[in-house]
């Protein structure tokens, strides 16, 4: 069953978010590697879109690909984002979104680590972080 998710509007991004947030999620910007506060990021829970607070990647398939920004092996289920073609900047890439609201999210690349091989490359800047209670028995995959 696929939740429902409304897309937020374009003013209340513009208030919202901060200009670099809506760089990239809205004008398919990339922010430099090193500089997000999730790519050293360890802490169990679930990775969620900035703009419309949708549950992307869970921290159990977040690992360090050496890039500078956070990687993951999966999201946290197939319609949880969607990816097309990305040819700008002379390069053949694939482009990550958010399935429910279509915020640019990064891109996705064949050189990841098994199971899936692949790893998706994600700007800091278009998530929000949800930690799971310690004291709870709940895994990333229970959050919303």
């Amino acid at each position: 069953m696929t939740e429902e998710v409304s897309r937020p509007d374009n003013n209340e991004l513009l208030q919202r978010l901060t200009p670099e947030q809506y760089a990239v999620t809205q004008m398919r910007a990339t922010e430099p590697p090193f500089s997000g506060v999730y790519w050293d990021h360890h802490l169990p829970g679930t990775y969620q879109c900035v703009c419309c607070g949708r549950a992307l990647f869970d921290s159990d398939t977040k690992f360090d690909s050496g890039s500078g920004w956070p990687s993951f092996f999966r999201p946290a289920a197939d319609d949880r984002v969607t990816v097309s073609g990305d040819n700008s900047h002379g390069m053949q890439r694939t482009e990550v979104s958010c399935g429910a609201c279509g915020a640019h999210l990064g891109h996705v690349f064949d050189d990841g680590p098994q199971p899936t091989g692949q790893r998706y490359c994600i700007n800091s800047l278009s998530l929000d972080f949800c930690p799971i209670d310690p004291g709870s028995n709940a895994s990333p995959t229970d959050q919303p």
